[in-house]
């Protein structure tokens, strides 16, 4: 049996196994390392690939982004705000938490957010054994450190039900921490003085920091600080509405009607955002048969952006006052800053981040992988767990 880590992520997922010698994230049968955090449920199958197609086609029963409803009740106030959103249903299970709706079998079935969370962790099981030619069933699965005792029991739930044995959970704080200090050649001996670094990581869903105190063969988490209500979907979300705005004057349209266009538009402007992270000049939103076979088009450039994102970038700094506060650090005490998540590639954040702490950011850690492989790391590594000081 082998033990592997996995990175459940709000949009993507990712499966680092620890083989050769080294750290390894394995690629699925389509040789891509990044596996679509969705799941598409039509007639008896449940399928989780081919998803770019599926989101559109089949977007009722196509179920993304249901990381946020863990360990939840249906009639919570956050549960009900992402209502408006989301091109799927949910409805309430018989125990009072969140479930979702979607056609099974031709009937109507509601599945609980464990049990889509499971089909999803069946496939990455699967991935992994097909990478290491050999039955997996203990892992360690990654979780944001804000999340609740009952969101992470929910989480475990999942796994079992996926025929897993989650010996930990991890927080992605840690884990990144763990991926970044574990191959490190230059640390400081024990009885030194220790290296304080900061990791950044801004997802799509939520904005993690933490500092962390390196020694050799030594990690303490001084202290985390986080916002969960800030992440890259923010910023498609400007995108989004601002083109939902544009398309109605110009074309008379209203996309919040249709749920396949509203999918397609999110797409869009998902796309168009990564643009503009490498190009500052106007950029295109050209889109074939929108609506009532209507052709779309607007363009956007980075400067437009960044005015309309104002109120995000006011958001970036608080949790990286309070960080230091409770670590009791000053900024002239951080070695380097340590930035992952698909999100900390925007220009802006960037310069905001840096721009606090007086300081080059540093990108050592692929920004992508490093939660999944610290995953893998710890659960290779026994004498970690007790070097390790936060609780995990």
């Amino acid at each position: 049996m082998s033990v592997v880590g996995f990175d459940v992520g709000f949009l993507n997922c990712y499966v680092a196994v620890a083989r050769a010698g080294g750290i390894e994230t394995v690629a699925n049968e389509y040789s891509d390392r990044c596996t679509p955090s969705c799941a598409s449920i039509k007639h008896r199958v449940v399928s989780l690939f081919s998803l770019i197609k599926q989101v559109v086609t089949n977007c009722k029963n196509t179920v993304q982004g249901f990381k946020k409803f863990h360990g939840r009740a249906f009639s919570d106030p956050y549960v009900q705000s992402l209502k408006e959103n989301m091109v799927y249903d949910i409805a309430q299970m018989p125990t009072g938490t969140t479930g979702i709706k979607v056609m099974y079998m031709e009937e109507e079935k509601v599945f609980s957010i464990e049990q889509v969370t499971a089909m999803l962790l069946t496939k990455l099981k699967e991935t992994a054994e097909n990478a290491l030619k050999k039955p997996v069933a203990d892992c360690v699965v990654s979780v944001p450190c804000y999340y609740t005792d009952a969101e992470r029991r929910s989480v475990v739930d999942a796994a079992q039900i996926a025929g897993l044995n989650c010996l930990r959970l991890m927080n992605e704080t840690t884990a990144v921490a763990l991926a970044y200090g574990i191959y490190k050649q230059d640390l400081p001996a024990p009885e030194e003085k220790a290296r304080n670094v900061v990791f950044v990581d801004l997802g799509h869903s939520g904005y993690q920091t933490s500092v962390c105190a390196f020694n050799k063969g030594k990690l303490k988490v001084l202290a985390t600080a986080c916002d969960p209500l800030l992440g890259g979907k923010d910023f498609d979300e400007v995108l989004v509405k601002h083109f939902c705005e544009e398309f109605g004057k110009k074309y008379k349209l209203d996309v919040k009607s249709k749920p396949r266009a509203l999918v397609r538009l999110y797409q869009e402007c998902e796309k168009l955002k990564k643009l503009m992270s490498a190009n500052s000049s106007d950029l295109p939103l050209n889109i074939e048969c929108f609506m009532n076979d209507i052709d779309v088009t607007g363009k956007m450039n980075r400067a437009q952006f960044e005015e309309m994102c104002a109120d995000i970038w006011a958001r970036v700094e608080p949790p990286l006052q309070s960080l230091l506060e409770q670590a009791k650090l000053k900024k002239e005490d951080i070695y380097a800053v340590e930035i992952v998540g698909g999100a900390s590639r925007i220009p802006a954040v960037k310069e905001r981040i840096s721009k606090f702490f007086g300081k080059e950011l540093s990108t050592t850690l692929n920004a992508d992988e490093a939660v999944a492989r610290g995953c893998a790391l710890q659960v290779h590594l026994p004498l970690m767990s007790c070097l390790i000081q936060i609780p995990l």
